[in-house]
């Protein structure tokens, strides 16, 4: 079933992203005008030529992003002491540190200096990465394999890590690194992922009744920025891109009894 979730995810993604959805709209569009459809070409083409104007110079993008980012606010107090530390995946360019064979890294490196930075903090606790490959061949280069290199080329000893490299999806993330690690009922652990990921990741993590201190970093949004306009097509439709992934994954992970709340907030972790 796990497998069936994670390909139909990956095939309602591929058709619906803003991306994709805008370049299947402009080859539905030319279809129009191909087949004499004229008038509903002309609709459809207006509606896209809106949209990327829209995209253009409002930033929707943060308006999607900051209603997840501003639930987990960063966290600069923590216990004295640790019993693990779990860091995402999610910042690795599999694709690109396949092909040069060293680590490459996207936007969310934040990830990375921030599982260093615990680690070195808290030398006594368990250190844990997970992530595989969400890629629908898992032939390749996987999330772990990249995070050791970079670890190593930053001098962090990895020997004592624990690389989890089957997960494919935040689900699988928890699942399987719960099956790895059997924290105790009593134990305090430190989940580090993107802002606008934490939502996603804690209603998954309580669903399977593992209470973790969220560590949200790669923070994309703040309410200045939500007045902001300007010309910025490419960065509003990745922006957009990231917040819409996230909110589907919360309307999905919930529908499908993978999360414990259809939108996790901290008010969760108090309970």
């Amino acid at each position: 079933m796990s497998s069936v979730f994670f390909v139909a995810s990956k095939i309602f993604w591929f058709v619906f992203s803003p991306d994709s959805f805008l370049v299947g709209l402009l080859i539905v569009c030319l279809l129009c005008f191909w087949f004499n459809a004229t008038k509903k070409g002309l609709i459809l083409l207006h509606t896209i030529v809106i949209a990327v104007l829209v995209v253009t110079f409002l930033p929707v993008g943060k308006w999607l992003l900051y209603p997840l980012e501003k639930q987990f606010s960063p966290m600069h107090t923590l216990p004295d002491s640790v019993d693990g530390i779990l860091m995402l995946a999610g910042s690795e360019d599999l694709e690109q540190s396949g092909y040069w064979q060293q680590p490459h890294m996207n936007q969310a490196v934040e990830r990375h200096t921030a599982f260093i930075h615990l680690v070195r903090r808290f030398p006594d606790a368990r250190h844990v990465f997970s992530g595989g490959s969400g890629s629908l061949d898992q032939s390749g280069i996987n999330s772990a394999d990249v995070a050791r290199s970079l670890f190593d080329q930053l001098g962090l000893v990895t020997d004592s890590i624990l690389f989890e490299s089957k997960s494919r999806n935040t689900f699988e993330n928890s699942l399987l690194s719960r099956q790895i690690v059997e924290p105790g009922p009593n134990e305090t652990w430190i989940l580090i992922t993107s802002a606008s990921h934490m939502p996603r990741a804690i209603g998954v993590f309580y669903k399977l009744n593992w209470p973790v201190i969220p560590y949200p970093v790669d923070y994309r949004s703040n309410p200045e920025q939500l007045t902001r306009f300007m010309i910025n097509f490419s960065g509003n439709l990745e922006e957009l891109r990231s917040a819409l992934h996230e909110w589907a994954g919360l309307a999905a992970y919930y529908l499908t009894g993978k999360s414990a709340r259809l939108f996790p907030t901290r008010a969760l972790i108090k309970q």
